[in-house]
C-alpha cells in the first residue's frame, strides 16, 4: 500500500514492463513450435510410399494458434490493467492539498471546523432539516427551511452548533418523503491511499474522514 500525505511527496510506479519478460516453456507458443519442429520432423522421414494426412497437422496448428491468441488477449489485458492503476495513482496523487466535494454522511467536526456542501432532492420539500447524530444518538439539528428539487446548498460552524467529534448526517423532508438525499461535502485532500494490489484508492478528506476515489463528486482549487 502507498502512501500519499503531500503534493511534493513522490511515488515510484512500476508498470508492466518494468521487468524483462520471462520465456515460459509451457505457453502456447513455445508449444506450437515445438510442434512445428515434430511436424516438420515426422513429415521429412514419413514414408513415401504412404504419406501422412496433412489435414490433422493443419487442425492442431489452427487449435495452437487459437490458444496463443488468447494468451496474447490476457497478456494485453493485464497490461492495461496495470497502466489504468499507475494512472490512477498519479491522477489521486494530485488531489492533495485540492479542495474536492464527496459523496458521504460521514462528518467530523472540531472546535473550529466549517463545513459546507449540498444536498441533492429529488421531490421539493416544505421542511429540509440536516440532523447531525452522534455516537451515542444525541441529535443537532441544523434547518434549511423549504426548497424546490435539486441542489440545496448549507455550510455552517462546528462551534455554533456545540459539535465535536464523528456524526452521521442524516436529513429531515416533509412527511411521507422517506428517501434520504445524497450528501455531498466538502474538504481538503490531506492523504491518498492506494492498495498495492488491485482496489480503488482511498483519500482522507479534511471533516469527512477516508472515502473512495470514485466518491468525488467535483475538484477545485
Amino acid at each position: 500500500m502507498t502512501t500519499i500525505n503531500g503534493a511534493a511527496q513522490a511515488t515510484t510506479i512500476e508498470s508492466a514492463s518494468t521487468s524483462p519478460p520471462q520465456s515460459n516453456p509451457n505457453s502456447a507458443g513455445a508449444l506450437k513450435n515445438e510442434f512445428i519442429t515434430l511436424m516438420v520432423a515426422q513429415i521429412e522421414n514419413q514414408d513415401p510410399l504412404n504419406p501422412t494426412d496433412g489435414t490433422e497437422y493443419v487442425a492442431q496448428l489452427a487449435q495452437f494458434s487459437q490458444v496463443e491468441s488468447s494468451e496474447n488477449l490476457v497478456q494485453l489485458m493485464q497490461a492495461n490493467t496495470t497502466m489504468l492503476d499507475n494512472l490512477q495513482v498519479l491522477s489521486t496523487a494530485a488531489l492533495v492539498d485540492k479542495t474536492v466535494t464527496v459523496k458521504s454522511d460521514q462528518l467530523i467536526a472540531s472546535s473550529s471546523s466549517r463545513h459546507q456542501g449540498y444536498l441533492d432532492l429529488t421531490l421539493s420539500s416544505n421542511n429540509v432539516t440536516i440532523e447531525l447524530i452522534d455516537a451515542v444518538g444525541n441529535v443537532k439539528a441544523l434547518p434549511l427551511g423549504a426548497h424546490p428539487a435539486g441542489r440545496v446548498d448549507y455550510a455552517f460552524d462546528a462551534d455554533n452548533l456545540g459539535l465535536n467529534g464523528v456524526y452521521q448526517m442524516r436529513v429531515q423532508l416533509d412527511q411521507g418523503q422517506e428517501y434520504q438525499p445524497a450528501i455531498y461535502q466538502q474538504g481538503k485532500v490531506q492523504q491518498v491511499t492506494t492498495p498495492l494490489v488491485g482496489g480503488t484508492s482511498q483519500i482522507d478528506v479534511t471533516g469527512v474522514g477516508q472515502v473512495a476515489f470514485y466518491d468525488v463528486a467535483a475538484f477545485a482549487q
